[in-house]
């Protein structure tokens, strides 16, 4: 006999074996797993008199608070489908996704209202909104419906393939993308990773990760899984964070390098006491080594480095640690751990191919492309056939990600592409140079990007974040990148600035840098 794979089955499983066990953590609220799903049932009972029916889509612009994790249960158990927007977005890209998706309901935290407020009238096939916190004229209050007496929600046959979520790209270069996500995917991805990182009913889970992101990497079903206890974090602020671990005995959480950065730069006064042996799961761009023997050496937290994209549900590779990797010193293991690593054991097979489709030889020198088919392969872009299809040419989902594979199977980002730096003729990875500069104690943050040359064609130019306090010239920081990495490989030149421009999802936005826009200079 077989059942759909979906992650509603982690909500039967948790609520079935431990109802009395915390389940979230939001401020003042506390809430148990039993109390939690029973929210959860409500809130379904709730959209089904709205008149969500299976298929519809309910749109969701929210922090990371208890009602947003409500949304990836009560959602799909209906047969509806979640859209979590990127709440970073500007109005018109918002409105351009929740048109796009057709959304029937949009639910949206109080620091949103006024934002959708603005484009209600561009939104025409909306038949709801609902203000999750807070309040406005003409909108639904969440907890108002949720009080009503509904009894219990009517729930669908769940079809593993149908669709769970849809989840939009960034758009730096193109209007955003939607992602398909079915059940499969998910649950897929979910085992996966439980398999790579061990998990249990006493973790505790810090919501640094924002829960839209490539659906909070799936952690709101992952947590539960084991029935861990969520523990939410509205803003990533570095001493809200710290305080959180401290007081709410955080075990575990997910970060960007670029929140990594955030956490490892802060001051002392900020960190106050830090709890060691939490561990820390990262992915979304390749953290620098630098960062990670921050993390690990002077925090003592465990980091384990993960690469995906939004369409592989997210992850597809970990850098799994090994017996031999055990004796290496802790420079050395945060080199390694800078990889992207092997394939999860569910999430299907990878390759990195060149330009004719054969597979690289594995000498840690030839760059290809990151290719893969599998179970956590999104079903397709959602109302676009020609973006679909050439993304899945071949049969395989193309990443645009350019790696090498080292012989003992890793794989390693050297960049995206379009990224890659071509200097008198000698591809030059931004990635590499920029991991290398990160290892200098004055730097916080950095950028490198390929800027016209009349010699060379282009050259290697860095933009660089300061630590706090530090002081570094453009002739120190050339020399000691001379000093450090083949001589054309050494930026030309440095601009120091006080912020790097970001995509919402805190990924550098290196076309901004090529244009000239770059960020705010220092000088």
């Amino acid at each position: 006999m077989e059942t759909p794979l979906t992650p509603l089955e982690f909500q039967r499983r948790a609520r079935t074996l431990y109802p009395d066990r915390e389940c979230v953590i939001d401020g003042a609220t506390r809430l148990t797993y039993e109390q939690f799903f029973a929210r959860c049932d409500r809130w379904s009972s709730a959209l089904q008199r709205l008149g969500v029916r299976k298929g519809d889509r309910v749109a969701y612009i929210s922090l990371n608070t208890s009602s947003h994790l409500e949304s990836f249960y009560a959602v799909p158990q209906i047969g509806a489908v979640l859209v979590p927007i990127n709440f970073r977005l500007n109005p018109q890209e918002i409105q351009y996704i929740v048109q796009h998706c057709g959304a029937k309901v949009v639910c949206v935290h109080a620091d949103f209202l006024e934002t959708v407020e603005a484009i209600r009238g561009s939104c025409p096939a909306v038949e709801h909104y609902v203000a999750l916190e807070g309040a406005h004229e003409g909108w639904h209050d969440y907890e108002g419906l949720l009080g009503a007496d509904a009894g219990e929600p009517d729930r669908p046959e769940v079809d593993e393939r149908s669709l769970l979520t849809i989840n939009y790209t960034s758009g730096t270069t193109s209007r955003p993308k939607g992602v398909m996500i079915t059940h499969r995917n998910a649950y897929m991805n979910a085992v996966g990773t439980l398999i790579h990182v061990s998990m249990s009913c006493a973790d505790r889970y810090l919501w640094t990760l924002p829960m839209f992101h490539a659906n909070g990497w799936t952690f709101p079903w992952i947590v539960t899984a084991v029935g861990g206890t969520h523990v939410c974090l509205r803003k990533v602020d570095p001493v809200q964070a710290f305080r959180l671990i401290r007081d709410e005995r955080v075990t575990m959480l997910c970060a960007a390098p670029t929140v990594l950065i955030a956490l490892a730069s802060a001051s002392p006064e900020q960190r106050g006491e830090v709890p060691r042996g939490v561990r820390v799961l990262t992915a979304g761009a390749p953290p620098a080594a630098a960062t990670i023997q921050r993390i690990e050496g002077e925090f003592g937290w465990e980091l384990t480095h993960l690469y995906g994209l939004t369409e592989t549900a997210p992850f597809i590779t970990v850098c799994e640690p090994r017996p031999e990797h055990a004796g290496l010193s802790l420079e050395d293991r945060s080199v390694l751990k800078a990889r992207q690593g092997v394939e999860l054991i569910t999430s299907g097979e990878l390759r990195v191919v060149d330009e004719d489709d054969h597979p690289v030889p594995h000498d840690a020198q030839t760059l290809g492309e990151i290719v893969v088919r599998g179970n956590v392969v999104m079903a397709g872009y959602y109302n676009d056939p020609d973006a679909t299809a050439h993304a899945m040419r071949g049969g395989w989902f193309h990443s645009g990600d350019a790696a090498v594979v080292h012989p003992d199977g890793y794989v390693e980002i050297r960049d995206r592409f379009k990224d890659v730096i071509i200097s008198g003729g000698e591809n030059i990875s931004s990635v590499e140079v920029e991991g290398i500069l990160m290892r200098h104690p004055a730097i916080q943050e950095v950028a490198v990007v390929g800027l016209p040359d009349p010699k060379w064609g282009e050259t290697p130019s860095a933009f660089v974040v300061l630590a706090p306090g530090a002081t570094l010239t453009e002739p120190e920081l050339i020399e000691y990148a001379r000093d450090h990495m083949a001589h054309f490989k050494a930026p030309s030149r440095v601009e120091f600035v006080t912020d790097l421009p970001k995509t919402a999802t805190g990924k550098i936005q290196k076309y901004v840098l090529r244009s000239g826009r770059s960020a705010v200079s220092t000088q």
